[in-house]
């Protein structure tokens, strides 16, 4: 802290500044406090005194909290003392509020911003850095590249519509910043939207303050709500984190102990084969080389044992399918005997009844001629019918030409009428088309009128403000030797601004509400103008529903008159089709004699058929049973021929055995045991 007073004492005699008594007797009470904050609050610091602290911030490193709030900066010494925080590496939090920022201070908060790496904390109540647009885009510019600040404070700023939505580009691309304070600004419907949009991408931000924006309720609540989910998510990412660091630190002390622990049973293991090598290394030499012989023996023997039993079991089937093929070549003669019995059977019976069916034939032949005659006598009888009732059709068709034309003149009629009827109400709906839309562009004039007004008022009250804090601050520069008597008159002059600001604007506000209330209004004369167009266009419905019932009544009489049509056709197609079904049923009759007789030729075709077939048949049988017993002598050389092959290997595998075991070096010691 002494360093801090000493270096500011040596850079104002370098610069040749005289040091400002305010400003080191602060110095001399922070250092008696011991801490790290520094407070120039209300000082009313000058240029000079401002590029001397701006030098000794740029190499400073003891104060971490620096607050310049009500200090009348000017904007030459806004600038270099922002300047020299650009390289700062240690102040977290910076004050700035009721200092009058405007352009330059807003570029110059801009590229500290983007160049500063450690501000955390930026207060800049009551300032006006949203007044020229230009200038707090480059704010916005700093805010967006910045990526250490989380709590920004913009309250009373005169921030409008086009500042927030330069802040919520801003928002989108900054990570980082977790409060924001907008209070007592000029934001508005479009800049409330366009910060809801940008809060629901920036996933960082989870305290939002709007009130006295003229933000409107929902807009609010969905800001509100898109905070909340940002922090909870932030809430969710920091108890992830902390458990993540705390399983990562269980799982390091885990694996410390069981690499400890496996260490130790590798040492363990070592050690007991060590011992257990050295203790069987003498005696596993001879046992193993004993089991071994003994274990080969085993195998040889066990190998010839299953060998003999395979081949035992193979005979057993050989001799098993023998006997099956016996007892299937006797069951083949039973059945040969039993099919030509049948086949005799079967002769005999088809001979019978084919003698019975052509007797039966012969009286079906009698009773179809006699059919017959009946028939053509019925034919003649409905021909006459038919052209009887094909006279009564034309007469019909004769009255239904007369009925379609008297319908077709009144249906003419009704389509003019209803031409007439449209062409009315066309025109009345252009008549208050017209009148409406002269009404709207009456009431949007008188708007438009009175909106220009507003404006032009309040650029004139903007203009006073301004040339009211002008004169305020050349006071307090006039002022700066009697620093008591200036603070009450500021103190005075700040209450009477803000009680003149607060009046004007609420005087805005009731003209804006007067405003609201006209418009209001207009759409209620709209409304009421739409609801004539809607009952009119009702009346054009109901017309339009009676012409359609005339005309579902024409098609009524139509599908009246199509019916009777169809009714008379239909009975004349029935006619005839009676006709045709028993002309059908007569030449199916005689289909069906030329059917019967074509079906006894076939009958006897296919005895002669079926005679030659059981001839093959008994033959092919004769062949299989001839090739059956080849094969069957053929397998039974087969088998003879296995046998003397095993007993031949048999011979040789125990021939083979007996030379192993009296060449192995156990010989000896099986020896005395014979």
């Amino acid at each position: 802290m002494e360093g801090f007073r000493q270096t500011y004492l040596r850079l104002c005699k370098e610069a040749g500044v005289e040091p400002q008594e305010c400003v080191v007797a602060q110095l001399q009470e922070s250092r008696g406090a011991q801490g790290s904050k520094l407070d120039l609050c209300g000082q009313g610091l000058s240029a000079d005194t401002c590029a001397v602290l701006a030098r000794v911030f740029h190499k400073d490193t003891v104060f971490t909290e620096v607050t310049l709030s009500d200090c009348m900066l000017s904007e030459e010494g806004t600038k270099v003392l922002l300047t020299g925080l650009f390289g700062n590496m240690c102040v977290k939090v910076l004050d700035l509020k009721g200092n009058n920022l405007r352009s330059t201070g807003a570029e110059v908060l801009g590229k500290l911003l983007a160049r500063n790496k450690t501000l955390q904390r930026l207060v800049l109540e009551w300032n006006a850095l949203g007044v020229w647009d230009d200038a707090f885009s480059g704010f916005c510019d700093g805010l967006a590249s910045n990526n250490t600040l989380t709590h920004l404070d913009l309250r009373n700023n005169q921030i409008n519509h086009k500042g927030a939505t330069e802040l919520a580009l801003a928002l989108k691309r900054n990570s980082t910043l977790e409060v924001l304070d907008l209070r007592w600004n000029n934001i508005g419907l479009l800049g409330g939207r366009a910060l809801l949009e940008a809060v629901q991408k920036n996933k960082s931000l989870v305290q939002l303050e709007l009130a006295g924006n003229n933000i409107p309720s929902d807009t609010l609540q969905a800001l509100g709500q898109a905070t909340g989910h940002n922090s909870d998510r932030r809430t969710t990412v920091r108890e992830s984190r902390s458990r993540t660091q705390v399983l990562s630190k269980e799982i390091q002390m885990l694996k410390q102990e069981k690499g400890q622990q496996f260490v130790s049973l590798l040492e363990t293991i070592d050690r007991q084969r060590d011992e257990m090598g050295r203790s069987s290394r003498s005696t596993s030499i001879q046992i193993g080389q004993l089991q071994e012989a003994l274990n080969e023996r085993k195998s040889a023997v066990n190998s010839l044992t299953a060998k003999l039993q395979m081949m035992e079991a193979s005979l057993t089937l050989t001799e098993q399918k023998n006997h099956n093929l016996g007892e299937l070549l006797a069951r083949v003669k039973n059945e040969k005997e039993e099919l030509k019995q049948r086949q005799s059977r079967d002769r005999k019976k088809e001979q019978e009844d084919s003698v019975l069916r052509e007797g039966r034939l012969q009286r079906d032949v009698q009773n179809v001629t006699e059919t017959n005659v009946q028939l053509r006598n019925k034919v003649e009888e409905m021909e006459r019918k038919c052209k009887s009732q094909q006279q009564q059709i034309f007469e019909l068709k004769q009255e239904l030409t007369n009925s379609t034309a008297e319908l077709k003149l009144r249906l003419a009629q009704a389509e003019d009428r209803l031409e007439m009827e449209k062409r009315r109400s066309r025109q009345a709906l252009e008549d208050m088309d017209n009148l409406r839309q002269k009404e709207v562009e009456h009431v949007n004039r008188h708007q438009e009128e009175s909106e220009r007004a507003l404006q032009e008022r309040i650029f004139k009250l903007e203009g006073q403000r301004i040339q009211l804090e002008e004169d305020l601050s050349k006071a307090k520069a006039a002022c700066v030797t009697e620093r008591a008597q200036a603070e009450e008159e500021l103190g005075r002059v700040r209450a009477q601004v803000r009680l003149e600001e607060h009046e004007q604007v609420t005087t805005l506000e009731e003209k804006f509400r007067s405003a609201r209330s006209s418009q209001q209004e207009v759409q209620l004369h709209c409304t009421q103008q739409k609801q004539i167009i809607s009952d009119l266009q009702a009346k054009n419905s109901q017309q339009s529903i009676e012409m359609d019932g005339l005309r579902r009544r024409v098609d009524e009489l139509q599908q009246e008159l199509s019916g009777k049509d169809q009714e008379k056709m239909a009975e004349v197609s029935r006619v005839r089709v009676e006709l045709q079904e028993q002309i059908g049923h007569l030449q199916a009759e005689r289909t069906a004699q030329g059917g019967l007789k074509e079906k006894i030729s076939a009958l006897e075709r296919e005895l002669k058929a079926q005679s030659t077939h059981h001839r093959e048949a008994i033959l092919d049988k004769g062949s299989e049973i001839s090739s059956l017993l080849e094969k069957l002598r053929l397998r039974d050389a087969e088998i003879q021929r296995m046998k003397e092959d095993e007993a031949l290997r048999a011979s040789y595998l125990q021939s083979a055995i007996l030379t192993y075991v009296q060449g192995s070096p156990l010989g000896p010691y099986s020896s005395p045991k014979k």
